[in-house]
């Protein structure tokens, strides 16, 4: 069986001198990952439980990716946590997940100390004195199970409770074969991560770098001034990225004059934006990909693929198979909106303490159509469809008008009983500045039973651990908004 740390070896072998990992604080090459990888799964395999989980609290760096492959490698299953959530977050998550171990950051281990627990907490301090004790360096431990569970990670729980997903290794290994193909990267790469690798995005594009045998740079915190320094430096060939962040780049012109190729997933990145890229720096290519957690890779735009298809979220990988069905599981024609079913061999194998067998054709509701050409077009989730009247809203597709406005920051439109309607299409718009002209493009660009009913005007919005916007708490503060100015 194929591990997601297999190839290790073999470049601490062939160019052991190769730099690996580069971050703030150290270098790595080759040869001292492929040790430091067999520190961590030898130790790991010492450790007698029924469960060969293993959690950690760790910011962006080498432990992290020590620790996440050394698990793979000893057929353990690896469970980032996030600094940003409360004490009662990350004991809720140990909870759940029953892992045997969590190494936990030194300036985090607060969030421990007064906590009992069944459970080994280590601080990162101590876990590296005792891989310094690992002096027995074994490059064949014996097989593991056949394709485990390497990978549980939490959903961002923007609308609701994050859920336990869980990855194999066949599913990461069929992606990082997608990657190569769609996307040509190899080792000859050096590959930039923007975001945390809390975020299953970035930790791919860092693992599947690792897998090709290309260079890593990490960012202990994502910054633009810091993006642009590294992209500064003329060696950064790929970067993996977020709408967001390739704004925060855009506005402080970090792209330079060699080509670079920009992957990005994770939200909506607005048309505007994508034109102002490759308007601005030809040299540089993107390629926005659609997927979910569960789902991993659904389908990918290419820059060029934008300039015919500019709202398309573009066309399925070559192993992905796409169906848009109605009620009654009734395949839609071409242009026919639909939820989206997919079957891939790079899905996630299920919820953890979720007993249902993986069916073949997935969905996670959401609902879109393909065209002529078997692109693939995303209007939204169904269980965020607004039903104004009898008539469908799509609250994202509301959002990206929104979005390209200057006065606008961030946004998201909700629907809220209404004794008339059913519900109402409510927006709420972070900004500083006044949003008539807002309003008067969204008047001018979508049908007029699309146009929010009531505008909210904030300064910041609430977030995930994530990052993203919490749904469901500012559905929550819109409804208390509304409920003050009626009383």
């Amino acid at each position: 069986m194929t591990l997601v740390t297999e190839t290790y070896a073999r470049y601490a072998e062939t160019r052991p001198e190769q730099m690996a990992i580069i971050n703030e604080k150290e270098s790595i090459t080759y040869r001292e990952w492929h040790e430091l990888v067999q520190k961590s799964a030898q130790w790991l395999k010492k450790v007698t439980h029924q469960q060969r989980r293993v959690a950690f609290l760790i910011s962006n760096g080498v432990s992290f990716l020590q620790i996440f492959a050394g698990a793979a490698s000893a057929g353990w299953t690896a469970i980032p946590l996030d600094p940003r959530w409360s004490h009662a977050e990350c004991v809720e998550k140990l909870i759940l997940s029953e892992a045997a171990i969590v190494i936990v950051e030194d300036r985090y281990m607060r969030k421990f100390e007064k906590e009992k627990m069944s459970i080994l907490v280590l601080s990162l301090s101590e876990w590296k004195e005792k891989m310094n004790l690992e002096t027995t360096i074994q490059s064949n431990f014996e097989e593991v199970e056949n394709d485990p569970v390497f990978y549980m990670g939490f959903t961002s729980g923007s609308t609701g409770s994050p859920k336990a997903f869980m990855r194999r290794h066949q599913s990461w290994i069929e992606s990082f074969r997608m990657t190569a193909s769609a996307f040509g990267i190899s080792h000859q790469d050096h590959v930039l991560i923007l975001g945390t690798l809390l975020s299953s995005h970035f930790l791919y594009g860092a693992i599947s770098t690792l897998y090709f045998g290309g260079t890593v740079s990490l960012l202990e915190k994502f910054s633009p001034e810091k993006g642009k320094e590294a992209l500064e430096r003329g060696d950064i060939s790929v970067i993996y990225t977020v709408p967001t962040m390739t704004e925060s780049l855009l506005e402080i012109e970090a792209f330079c004059d060699h080509p670079l190729m920009v992957i990005s997933s994770g939200a909506d990145w607005g048309e505007m934006s994508k034109r102002h890229l490759i308007t601005k720096y030809p040299h540089v290519t993107f390629y926005d990909f659609y997927g979910t957690s569960e789902l991993s890779f659904v389908s990918y735009l290419s820059s060029k693929d934008f300039l015919k298809k500019p709202q398309s979220v573009g066309q399925p990988f070559s192993n992905i198979q796409i169906e848009i069905r109605r009620a009654g599981s009734i395949e839609c024609q071409p242009n026919e909106t639909g939820r989206i079913y997919v079957k891939s061999p790079m899905s996630f194998s299920g919820y953890l303490h979720d007993e249902k067998p993986q069916e073949e054709w997935l969905t996670v509701y959401d609902m879109g159509w393909l065209d002529e050409d078997g692109y693939l077009y995303i209007n939204g989730r169904e269980n965020g469809m607004i039903v104004y009247g009898g008539l469908n809203i799509f609250p994202e597709e509301v959002e990206r008008v929104l979005n390209e406005q200057a006065e606008v920051e961030r946004s998201i439109v909700i629907g809220l009983r209404d004794s008339y309607w059913g519900e109402i299409p409510v927006a709420i718009i972070e900004t500083t500045k006044p949003i008539k002209t807002v309003r008067h493009a969204v008047k001018e660009k979508l049908a007029s039973y699309k146009v929010p009913k009531k505008w909210l005007v904030t300064d910041h919005m609430i977030e995930t651990s994530n990052g993203k916007i919490a749904r469901a708490k500012m559905k929550k503060w819109a409804e208390e908004q509304l409920s003050c100015k009626l009383s």
